[in-house]
């Protein structure tokens, strides 16, 4: 398979998925030129009908995508930034995500919001959110955030083909990153997470940009302390591959969750709670959060690498929950 940029895979997947089906439709601020790389050059494949740019009205887009779904297109929404489903949460929250069920299933809602997520290099505080872990709590939606091109380009078709509405969130950090990826068509199923690399004495489970930190991590501890690091990617943040998770655990033992979300309500604390009440008998250690600072992502380059989860911390929580002797209370 030749090495691809994930942005690359991105737009592979795209361009699969309209050549698929003649309903898949994108629309969002600039697709036209590509301002990021994944809709670059899809006009000149598809035409101004299939691929819209639209007025800078995150509100107007992504609610008008509800509708286009309901009407039987497959669209695809380019947010180019995460932070600006704040300005849509009405059309998200309200609509997409609970039409179908309002309907008792007669109104399918096959749309796929695709933004960047996290802070990026200074993009400063309303273009670095990660809204992952508000986006969760929404019913009806389904949420994915690859780590690498491969599983990018997979997710992207397999979100496209869902019935329901996708948050497709690629993380701002890890557009650059090249992988083996194959030229022809293929899915990654959500809600199936992918173990990177398998260990027997710590499960860390990682999203996004922070999985091949963990993988650093662990590889780094492996050759230093013996450490044997089991490292799971979720893929699927909604729905979330439980099973995967906690048979990890029942092997490892303890926890480390890493997620580049601020630590309140994040991601990672739901995945800690969800091992905690499912898995308490198995772990032996106090499972450990890694997250960002409870704080507005700063534009300074050094204050946002000290907000942004970083090796370090990862390496903390690992070397300190496996030194935790102390046993839980069973």
């Amino acid at each position: 398979m030749a090495e691809k940029y994930l942005i690359k895979a991105m737009h592979e997947g795209l361009r699969a998925a309209m050549r698929e089906d003649e309903r898949v439709v994108l629309i969002g601020e600039d697709v036209s030129r590509g301002v990021t790389g994944a809709t670059k050059g899809l006009i000149d494949e598809f035409g101004p009908m299939r691929v819209r740019n639209t007025p800078i009205s995150e509100q107007a887009f992504v609610g008008a995508c509800v509708g286009a779904a309901a009407a039987g297109l497959r669209p695809v929404a380019d947010l180019m930034f995460a932070s600006f489903f704040y300005v849509a949460m009405d059309a998200v929250a309200n609509q997409a995500a609970k039409l179908r069920y309002m309907s008792g299933g007669q109104v399918e809602l096959p749309i796929v919001y695709v933004a960047t997520s996290g802070p990026s290099g200074s993009a400063a505080a309303q273009h670095s959110e990660s809204p992952h872990p508000m986006l969760m709590n929404v019913a009806g939606l389904k949420i994915v955030m690859p780590s690498t091109p491969y599983d990018a380009k997979g997710l992207v078709i397999a979100s496209i083909r869902d019935p329901n509405p996708v948050v497709y969130l690629q993380d701002a950090e890890i557009g650059g990153m090249k992988g083996p990826v194959p030229d022809e068509p293929y899915e990654v199923p959500l809600g199936v997470a992918d173990i990177k690399r398998e260990g027997r004495d710590v499960t860390v489970v990682a999203i996004g940009a922070t999985v091949r930190r963990a993988l650093a991590v662990a590889a780094h501890l492996e050759a230093r302390n013996g450490l044997s690091i089991e490292v799971i990617d979720p893929r699927s943040l909604a729905p979330l591959d439980e099973r995967t998770i906690l048979e990890s655990v029942h092997k490892t033992g303890r926890l480390v969750v890493v997620d580049n979300a601020r630590q309140r309500c994040s991601a990672a604390s739901e995945i800690a709670a969800l091992v905690a009440e499912k898995a308490w008998n198995a772990l032996v250690a106090a499972p450990r959060r890694v997250a960002q600072a409870d704080v507005p992502m700063p534009y300074a380059p050094n204050l946002e690498l000290e907000v942004a989860v970083r090796e370090q911390d990862i390496h903390a929580a690992v070397i300190d929950v496996a030194n935790d002797a102390r046993a839980l209370v069973t």
